[in-house]
């Protein structure tokens, strides 16, 4: 069979795997009548919201796909539309099964934990196996509609990429404003000014909350690395065009057949989640299990396909890099590591200490990745060269199945823990949805953490391939205009976080307002004699993060066009340097600050310094909101800005240099 085939195959498959554990999730018994009637408010607010954000894409995307055809060719235009088209297919589909299996899983607790995990691991496959399902089925589909011509054709399928790209943004972002505006808000008012626990069902924005989780760390980082796995293997599609002469056809296809064994992979390792008693411990087999067939699937390809075993230790040294990542984040950010015991004791001094030491800790915990990644990238440089730099990042992308799955089985927990402690079920459910939250709190952690080195390496290969695609050897710093390229770039990253954070601002104020109001005009509300408004509330954080996100997609969307044209296609090259290099540091700093000061809360929480209910815990929860919009909409978010500007820069190479001719 030829490798398109068995692509198209696997992704089929995947596909079909998907709908199996969807029916085995659906035909559960939901809990009793008020489960439902909590689980039916989160999963309106969720499609509410995921309805008008694919309708708020359509105008996009119709518009950059005319525009696309015009100035590149209409096959462009094509894998642009069917990229955005599959990407918001898989935010729909990962979201609509994400928001049932919430319920079934806190009625599975009620029975046992082993049930409960199994449910909602199953229920986190459905997105994780769908990105990569849905990849391989539209790059390989399009390879054989567009003519499969191993030269011309991997150059048409960048729109597929730009138009992932583009849905990403505007779900992580978009996703990234509303989850926090409210969790933000729910917090101040319910935990900080009232006084009631997090998940309380007279909380007005609790349900705004619940819903935020699944559209922010479920659909929002689901799409994010979607577009970073259509970005690298398109990246390397083009770069294997390079390497014809060395490795023939196989360059080209490559990328795809280790992705397609990687999914294979991945669907053995969600199956092997059973019902053990130690949930970390089951997950943690999965992961181990899924890397191990993963080597020994691109060990194969390597040796019989390649003809190159060096491309399987690069791969191999890809896979290590993830791991040590994920371990580094960890330690920054572990609920009873060294620095989140020092930010929480750091709350006894006030707010402003708790976030000074958090921050602090987020900008030191930004060394130790890059000197891992940096490493894999000489070691895979020496070993191979620029191929082997690429063999590195398919090593990592491997494993985005099984990661996605453990990343979106925690707002399903999230969500299941809620559901318990709104419908009032007995301490030992809560205990058992407890016990899982733990477990769901180190899989996003690790999948946030998988995300980054995603985003870097797929950054450096579309950085690699423009310079191709450019006809750039170097990038030449004493040039002006390469210099003013270099700090408008340095700059980009900073402007656009600023944006997303002063949006979930914007949004989390009007939040804190609408609570404080119908705590104040809802009579019986705060004795619980009445029910708050939560559409109020997901209707605000609806239309705020639709309407906030627009600005900062357009910065990313126009300022590498902008630099191109005006200052030339070097000054591009090094305005991409710039934005790879500070994004990866900036993203680094608030995603691993906000997480830290977050568990600092939650160590608070477990009875640490006094726990609940002290100045200490409002000094904390005050860190944690002001953590939330870093390490879950801006941090994010900057990920696939980066990416976004590179395969846009890969996209106009061509024009630029017809341009530097006239």
């Amino acid at each position: 069979m030829d490798p398109i085939s068995f692509t198209l195959l696997v992704g089929c498959a995947a596909m079909l795997v998907v709908g199996a554990l969807t029916w085995s999730i659906l035909r559960l018994e939901p809990g009793t009548k008020r489960m439902q009637e909590i689980a039916a408010y989160i999963r309106e607010g969720a499609n509410a919201f995921l309805k008008r954000e694919s309708l708020a894409i359509l105008y996009p995307v119709i518009g950059l796909a005319l525009l696309l055809g015009f100035c590149l060719g209409w096959e462009i235009a094509l894998s642009f539309i069917v990229g955005s088209s599959l990407a918001i297919l898989s935010m729909l589909i990962g979201m609509n099964v994400s928001v049932r299996a919430n319920v079934r899983t806190a009625n599975a607790a009620r029975v046992s934990i082993g049930r409960a995990l199994v449910i909602a691991f199953r229920g986190g496959a459905s997105m994780g196996l769908t990105i990569v399902g849905m990849n391989l089925i539209g790059i390989a589909g399009l390879y054989c509609l567009l003519g499969a011509d191993p030269i011309a054709t991997p150059r048409m399928i960048v729109g597929f990429g730009i138009g992932a790209s583009l849905v990403a943004l505007f779900a992580q972002l978009g996703g990234g404003i509303y989850t926090k505006g409210a969790d933000v808000g729910a917090d101040l008012v319910g935990k900080v000014e009232i006084g009631i626990p997090e998940d309380d069902p007279r909380n007005p924005a609790v349900i705004a909350d619940q819903v935020g989780d699944n559209v922010g760390d479920c659909a929002g980082l689901g799409i994010n690395l979607f577009q970073s796995l259509s970005a690298n293997i398109i990246g390397v599609m083009v770069l294997g065009v390079a390497f014809l002469g060395v490795y023939g056809i196989n360059a080209v296809f490559f990328p795809l057949m280790t992705q397609a064994v990687g999914l294979l992979a991945c669907i053995a390792g969600v199956l092997s989640i059973g019902r053990v008693r130690s949930c970390m411990l089951a997950v943690n087999l999965a992961y181990v299990l899924t890397a191990a067939l993963c080597a020994a699937g691109i060990y194969l390809i390597s040796v019989y396909m390649m003809r190159d075993v060096m491309l399987f230790y690069c791969a191999l040294l890809g896979m290590i890099l993830s791991l040590v990542v994920a371990l580094s984040i960890q330690y920054f950010t572990a609920l009873r590591g060294r620095p989140v015991r020092r930010i929480a004791e750091a709350a006894q001094s006030g707010a402003a200490i708790n976030i000074m030491t958090g921050f602090s800790y987020g900008m030191m915990s930004s060394l130790p990745p890059i000197l891992v990644v940096a490493l894999t990238i000489m070691l895979s440089y020496l070993i191979r060269g620029v191929y082997g730099v690429a063999a590195a990042t398919l090593g990592i992308f491997s494993v985005i199945g099984i990661i996605m799955s453990s990343n979106s089985f925690g707002p399903i927990i999230d969500n299941a823990d809620g559901i318990a402690e709104m419908a009032g079920l007995a301490d030992d459910v809560k205990e058992v949805s407890d016990q899982l939250d733990a477990v769901g709190n180190v899989t996003k952690t690790v999948a946030k953490g998988y995300a980054m080195v995603c985003a870097y390496l797929s950054s450096l290969v579309l950085l690699l391939a423009y310079l191709k695609e450019a006809h750039l050897a170097t990038i030449n710093l004493a040039n002006p205009a390469t210099m003013v390229g270099l700090f408008i770039g340095a700059s980009m990253p900073f402007v656009f976080s600023a944006l997303a954070i002063l949006a979930v601002s914007k949004t989390a104020h009007q939040m804190v307002d609408e609570v404080r109001r119908q705590f104040r005009h809802i009579k019986g509300l705060l004795e619980g004699r009445a029910k708050p408004d939560y559409s109020a509330c997901i209707d605000l954080c609806t239309r705020n993060a639709l309407r906030e996100m627009i600005l900062p997609t357009l910065l990313v969307a126009i300022s590498p066009v902008a630099v191109g044209f005006i200052l030339g296609r070097e000054a591009l090259g090094a305005f991409l340097v710039a934005v790879i290099a500070v994004g990866a540091l900036l993203a680094l700093t608030m995603v691993s600050a906000g997480g830290a000061l977050d568990n600092a809360k939650k160590l608070i929480e477990t009875g640490f310094l006094g726990g609940k209910r002290t100045p200490t815990h409002a000094s904390a929860v005050t860190g944690d909101t002001y953590g939330d919009p870093l390490k879950d909409t801006a941090g994010p978010a900057l990920h696939i800005a980066q990416k976004l500007v590179s395969i846009i820069a890969l996209a106009i190479a061509p024009l630029l240099i017809h341009y530097a001719l006239l």
